[in-house]
């Protein structure tokens, strides 16, 4: 029997093959396993931004309403555990050797030779586990894109396409409309969609959904949110209207997340998943989501937000300016090479006194260097320990740290934060 660090290095080995796209490998894996995600009730998540927090939401809210609910996102921050849970309860380590551990026998079993990848793998993992806790229903939140994503597998009772913006250009193509197309893709057959897409990305999604004979439910014209004060919305639709309702996480585009997921619950209504104002309530405030405007420490403040494309950061910059207009502002900035790292520094940059350029320890990591042309004055810290370490000896105690621009910044970040900087 292999433990939980053995399959940690087996997944990791799995990283070789990259991000092969399309469903054959995880529908042969699944249909080993008897297809366990046609087994279990889902709710499929898919978008460029949000996905993780409306996601973390729905699955709060219907918690509160007494039902068994399973979670699977990604990336994880600290540890693999974090991407999949029950009852916002992480996995255990030996339940992931235990299935990992099974699933690897039994492909071996089978043919010797079949390769996929670690989201492949993690994803059966994860719908094998769902099944094993008999889970009422499940939150699943796409890796990458939509049509050919591993978890496209799923048949879900409802859809939700969070918003679409540039970003995975070379996976998803350099056009717009290209990427809708492969978010798009999720939708199922008289499956409703739920979005906070407008313009053209909503005119593809209505098309597909069209074909598909789905309904669609678009954030601004079947449903709406509207903000009452900070972290506080008035959610709206044919059916519902709930005042001052307290979301616990920061920023305003969380109150449009908060809707969406809103939007969610009451077309989950027609399969049976009731929930009343009080679920609702309780949900969205009690709600966690690490890694998103979170505040780690005081003295001096330190913000970890994983904005790792060109809307989350301007996402970020709105914050900020609302929130912390008078402060001292020092950034801590690793990013990986693939993303759009100078239009996610032009949106950002401007609020900062002192910026320092890292890299988190992972092999897409853009190295600090490749940017000091770009951000003059900039000081270079490949180290993420020894660029937070500088920001603190930077900062007085009534300064603002914000470390971002990628997940795995944030989640080598707080590793070390755990101790101190």
């Amino acid at each position: 029997m292999k433990g939980y660090e053995e399959t940690l290095r087996y997944l990791a080995g799995l990283e070789k093959f990259g991000a092969v796209f399309g469903l054959e490998n995880i529908e042969w894996i699944l249909n080993l396993l008897n297809n366990p995600h046609r087994r279990i009730k889902t709710v499929h998540v898919a978008g460029t931004n949000g996905k993780g927090s409306v996601a973390s939401m729905l699955s709060r809210m219907l918690l509160e309403g007494g039902y068994k609910v399973g979670k699977y996102t990604s990336p994880h921050l600290v540890s693999f555990t974090e991407r999949i849970s029950v009852n916002e309860v992480e996995i255990r380590e030996e339940e992931v050797a235990d299935i990992a551990n099974w699933l690897r026998n039994k492909v071996r079993e089978t043919d010797e030779e079949k390769f996929f990848t670690y989201f492949d793998f993690t994803t059966a993992l994860a719908f094998e586990f769902f099944f094993e806790r008999q889970t009422d229903i499940c939150v699943i939140e796409t890796g990458l894109g939509g049509r050919l994503d591993s978890t496209n597998a799923v048949l879900p009772l409802v859809s939700i396409i969070t918003n679409v913006d540039y970003d995975h250009m070379d996976c998803l193509g350099n056009e717009i409309f290209d990427i809708a197309r492969e978010k798009a893709g999720i939708i199922k057959s008289g499956v409703p969609v739920v979005t906070g897409a407008y313009g053209l990305v909503l005119r593809v999604i209505e098309e597909e959904a069209r074909n598909k004979g789905s309904a669609v439910f678009a954030l601004g014209k079947d449903f709406r949110c509207s903000k009452e004060s900070d972290q506080c919305m008035t959610y709206e639709s044919l059916n519902k209207r709930f005042k001052n309702i307290f979301v616990n996480l920061k920023g305003d585009h969380q109150l449009r997340n908060g809707a969406l997921a809103l939007a969610a619950t009451e077309c989950l209504t027609l399969s049976g998943f009731c929930l009343n104002e009080k679920d609702v309530r309780a949900g969205l405030s009690n709600v966690e989501w690490p890694g998103r405007l979170e505040v780690v420490k005081s003295r001096p403040t330190v913000l970890f937000d994983g904005a790792h494309n060109v809307h989350g950061a301007r996402a970020l910059k709105d914050y900020l300016r609302s929130h912390y207009s008078g402060k001292k502002k020092i950034l801590v900035f690793g990013v990986m090479r693939d993303k759009a790292y100078e239009e996610i520094l032009n949106e950002i940059l401007p609020l900062f006194d002192i910026v320092i350029l890292t890299r988190p320890h992972v092999e897409r990591a853009l190295s600090p260097f490749c940017l000091q042309d770009y951000v003059k004055g900039a000081r270079i810290i490949e180290s993420v320990k020894d660029a937070l370490a500088e920001a603190q000896s930077a900062a007085g105690d009534e300064d603002l740290i914000v470390v971002t621009g990628s997940m795995y910044t944030i989640g080598e970040a707080r590793s070390i934060i755990g101790g101190s900087i």
